[in-house]
């Protein structure tokens, strides 16, 4: 073994010529546990630094194992992250409101501050992520399902990545509700970023271990990202097994629960160090009745709004859709995208802060609201209409005042604002920044509810009946119903109805708001539609199987014998040295087939490459000629695939296998083999005939 000290070259030379020397070093440091690399410099002071860290991983280690010190780590990093980047984005806010502020009286002034602010940080957003790392763009939730799955990508997970991600990303959100564009994506995508480096820090150096503790941690991280995006453990668990993982393990459920309750808590508790909050309460603050809630027969009013967040949600995914088709196939928007990012994110941008100028239709849409701001207002449980037609009633400044226009009623500027931004957010989409998707239907969803609420008011002016009984209805339950209705449509889950109840703590509410989503849900599912990030995945022809499987269900019902290519290196039972030094030079897979005969090419196993390297060894020693079975283990093949297995069936045994290596035998000959990177090779081909 090589010392710490070990210096290259004409130094190992001169301690070869001075063995007195070179048995001090020995005595000294050559025992030494901790290896590094010669060639770095501060090799005395790495490796004592290195000693201290092992002795505490020792210590810390007899607790518990290390693995749950990481999962701390993780949740309390990406709170501070995430409270980081709140803090931030609020600043540039602000920032702009004073700025518009400032120049009130002189409206040009006013329209050019209002649409180069939020034009210019998305360019810079663009232009810095494009430049630094292209993969940095978008929501990120796509390429970490991939990623769950079994294919490797590792330039997203780079420092570069993250880096790039979270500066762009803060420019993102500083555009404010004008772009409107959320976080929880991006954040997901920082959080198995930041969770690989842990595990790799974390883990100890046996290599069997170190594949299964990064794969535990991605599907760790994307718990933890949701839970610190808005201090919400539970849903962030439930988000991580129904959008990320296609095979959630049991083992993954106390982990990802500790993780997530480590940076909601954290999250929380930043706030309240700030000074934001008191203490420990809901992100949003709401004030719905408590002695009741709501009446029996609202169930139905519940159940239709459901209804209509699924259509409206079919909608939105129609035209998202279309859009992406559009951005591929229109030569403009494919020039555009491709050299002249900066440019295309300025103009939408623009286009979308001049639809939203306060002085011009963004006095009929709130647009003076931040995204936060917003879902505030849209959760007040009073009834605006009643409030806009009695005059004794002060309209107080939040939250009717941005949307109340005179000489109109209150339900109007709602369907304005829903109208406007379903367009809008469609655009939105197409911009080459880091983003996040959610956020956007969620209050859309809950502005969806608003409406609804406010026209049921409207009608029955005097309350619903259950009995003798009279209630008003309580348009901030339909609101928070609509939040999670819709968002759950659009991505095919029923997390967000955990979500809204999480955000609010409205558990009075529990029943009505996963009634609506699973209305929802049940109408955007029908038809085989794809979710939002289903269309994402199958736009970018990311090897992902059941996103390719929702766009186009009789793609994975493809023989996988169809894409086997040449017939792989094989080595038979009574193969010799020369055999076997042909086939480690010329193969790279780490197991390599044993057949009977080359003329009988009937699979019996296989046997490990480190083996064959020690038998050419042994066999460069001795000069008595032996063969392959006489030395070396044959391994039986646990798992065997017939060309005619579906490429489902095939990707299904791979999940669960790990990185083994799966033969595909027909009347137990050997026709090919299986392998992660063959699969990938496969999946990009189906996603290229979409």
């Amino acid at each position: 073994m090589k010392s710490l000290d070990e210096a290259p070259g004409s130094e190992r030379d001169r301690e070869s010529k001075n063995p007195e020397r070179g048995n001090r070093y020995e005595t000294s440091h050559y025992k030494s546990a901790l290896l590094s690399d010669p060639w770095k410099p501060c090799r005395r002071p790495r490796a004592i630094v290195k000693e201290w860290l092992l002795t505490l991983r020792c210590c810390l280690g007899a607790m518990c194992g290390m693995e749950w010190y990481s999962y701390a780590a993780l949740g309390i990093v990406m709170a501070f992250l995430s409270f980081l980047m709140d803090l931030s984005v609020t600043k540039l806010l602000s920032a702009h409101q004073w700025l518009y502020m400032k120049l009130e009286g002189n409206s040009l002034l006013q329209f050019v501050c209002w649409t180069l602010y939020p034009a210019c940080l998305c360019a810079v957003a663009s232009s810095f992520s494009h430049n630094i790392c292209p993969f940095s763009t978008g929501s990120g939730i796509p390429e970490v399902r991939t990623m769950l799955s079994g294919i490797e990508m590792p330039h997203y997970l780079s420092l570069t990545n993250m880096f790039a991600k979270f500066l762009g990303l803060i420019c993102t959100l500083a555009a404010g509700s004008t772009v409107f564009l959320g976080k929880v994506g991006p954040f997901v995508h920082l959080s198995t970023m930041v969770g690989s480096y842990l595990s790799k820090f974390f883990t100890p150096v046996q290599a069997n271990k170190k594949d299964k503790a990064a794969g535990e941690m991605l599907v760790v991280a994307a718990a933890v990202g949701v839970a610190s995006c808005f201090g919400a453990p539970v849903s962030g668990v439930l988000f991580s097994v129904e959008v990320m993982s296609s095979h959630f393990a049991l083992t993954h459920y106390v982990p990802c629960f500790f993780a997530a309750a480590c940076g909601a808590l954290t999250f929380r508790l930043f706030t309240v160090w700030s000074g934001d909050e008191e203490t420990l309460q809901a992100l949003f603050k709401t004030n719905f009745p408590t002695a009741l809630p709501f009446y029996p027969l609202e169930i139905l009013l519940f159940a239709f709004l459901g209804l209509l967040c699924g259509a409206a949600s079919c909608c939105y995914l129609s035209c998202h859709r279309w859009i992406l088709q559009f951005t591929k196939t229109n030569p403009v928007f494919i020039k555009m995208l491709a050299t002249e990012k900066g440019l295309y994110s300025g103009m939408v941008a623009f286009l979308l802060a001049s639809v939203t100028f306060p002085n011009f239709a963004g006095q009929y849409m709130a647009s003076k609201y931040t995204m936060k701001q917003l879902l505030t207002s849209l959760l007040d449980s009073r009834q605006w209409s009643s409030q806009f037609h009695n005059a004794s009633v002060h309209l107080e400044p939040e939250p009717l005042l941005e949307w109340s226009s005179p000489g109109s009623p209150v339900y109007l500027p709602l369907a304005f604002f829903l109208l406007m931004k379903m367009w809008m957010l469609v655009l939105a989409c197409t911009l080459p920044v880091p983003a996040g998707y959610f956020m956007p239907v969620f209050v859309y969803g809950a502005a969806l509810g608003r409406l609804h609420a406010e026209g049921v008011a409207y009608v029955f002016s005097s309350g619903v009946t259950s009995g003798q009984q009279w209630a008003s209805i309580n348009p901030g339950g339909y609101a928070l119903a609509g939040a999670a209705a819709l968002s759950g449509a659009v991505t095919h889950t029923l997390s967000p109805a955990l979500l809204a109840i999480e955000l609010t703590g409205q558990f009075s509410h529990a029943g009505p708001v996963l009634l609506a989503t699973l209305l929802a849900n049940a109408l955007a599912r029908s038809g085989h539609r794809p979710s939002f990030y289903d269309a994402l995945s199958v736009s970018k022809r990311l090897p992902h199987l059941p996103s390719l499987k929702r766009a186009c269900p009789q793609l994975p019902s493809v023989a996988v014998g169809q894409f086997l290519g040449v017939k792989p290196i094989q080595l038979q039972k009574a193969a010799g040295p020369a055999e076997i030094e042909h086939a480690v030079k010329t193969s790279s897979q780490t197991q390599i087939p044993v057949v009977d005969s080359h003329e009988s090419p009937i699979l019996l196993g296989f046997v490990l490459r480190s083996e064959l390297r020690i038998f050419l060894r042994h066999a460069a020693a001795e000069t008595l000629e032996k063969h392959l079975d006489e030395v070396c283990c044959v391994r039986p093949a646990s798992v065997l695939l017939s060309p005619h297995s579906t490429v489902q069936e095939a990707h299904g045994v791979l999940s669960l296998v790990g990185d083994q290596t799966l033969y595909v035998t027909e009347r137990g000959r050997l026709v090919g083999l299986l392998t992660w990177s063959e699969m990938k090779k496969i999946l990009e081909d189906l996603a290229r005939e979409i």
